[in-house]
């Protein structure tokens, strides 16, 4: 199933990240880890956030790739069920007429 992990930084625990120089390798490993179709990085609400969309095989995932962003970052983290235009088109094709 395609989801959108969101994760939401912990301020200072991001600032140490990147003062310590361990930011860019956690990033890194994590995309690597996850691969997302689409990795995207901005602010919410005043905190560096993430937003990866994936392919989750199965919710057994959750807590591999969340436990890097909890324990390094203090994230906040999310995962919501998404779909892309022919996700909605192959679904809205079985609505019936």
């Amino acid at each position: 199933m395609r989801v959108l992990l969101k994760a939401r930084m912990d301020t200072e625990k991001a600032n140490e990240a990147i003062r310590n120089g361990t930011m860019g390798k956690l990033l890194q490993e994590s995309l690597e880890q996850i691969k997302p179709e689409a990795a995207y990085f901005t602010s919410d609400q005043g905190k560096r956030t993430a937003y990866l969309v994936f392919d989750m095989q199965d919710s057994s995932q959750m807590p591999v790739l969340s436990e890097p962003f909890f324990l390094h970052l203090g994230a906040e983290i999310t995962y919501t069920p998404v779909m892309n235009v022919d996700d909605v088109q192959k679904g809205l094709a079985q609505l019936g007429r």
